[in-house]
């Protein structure tokens, strides 16, 4: 756990506007490792999609009236299907509610805290950017839901849940992983990045 918080901008969505900060009534060691299972979402169906992921990890500190827990997984999406993209922003919001599920502690209250609006409205900006929809409530014409893309997204996360447990706890255990030790321990493989850049 660090001493003080990251950087001011460590803590935007991409918006550049704060996220949210919610309580999950959970222990230290339980937020820990849930967020660890959100961040591994996100990397581990990055990396079957076709993804280059290239870091991604649990931020713990230290407050004076306690501790905050956050996380961040940065990959290379370039030339990806969108709705792949989409899925994978799904997939963090889900593998923390699956966790929460698998090990009896599930509430409305947790889950609750478990949704990542800032995830979702990443994934309808970028895709918007590119000429896609993707309706928050709503199919719009040639798009898709946001339940759709997270229908596809369980799928996938179910498939490769074993993929994600093992992610999760190294990420827990040493709090930040690169692609290439993901792609180690999954027996993925982390796409190179286009031109060879880094």
């Amino acid at each position: 756990m660090r001493n003080q918080a990251p950087e001011y901008e460590e803590l935007l969505d991409h918006k550049g506007s704060p996220r949210a900060v919610v309580d999950m009534a959970l222990s230290y060691e339980q937020t820990r490792l849930i967020t660890a299972f959100h961040e591994a979402g996100h990397a581990v169906l990055s990396m079957a999609c076709g993804m280059h992921v290239v870091v991604s990890e649990v931020v713990a500190w230290q407050r004076p009236e306690g501790w905050s827990v956050t996380g961040r997984t940065n990959t290379d999406a370039r030339d990806i299907d969108p709705w792949e993209y989409a899925a994978e922003c799904a997939a963090g919001e889900l593998a923390s509610l699956h966790w929460l599920r698998t090990n009896g502690l599930w509430t409305p209250e947790r889950a609750a805290s478990c949704v990542a609006d800032h995830d979702r409205e990443q994934a309808i900006d970028v895709l918007a950017s590119n000429g896609y929809g993707l309706g928050r409530d709503h199919t719009p014409e040639g798009g898709k839901s946001w339940a759709a893309v997270q229908a596809m997204a369980v799928a996938r996360m179910h498939r490769m849940w074993g993929e994600i447990t093992a992610v999760a706890h190294a990420m827990d255990a040493q709090d930040t992983l690169t692609g290439a030790e993901i792609a180690d321990l999954t027996g993925m493989t982390n796409r190179p990045l286009p031109g060879g850049a880094s």
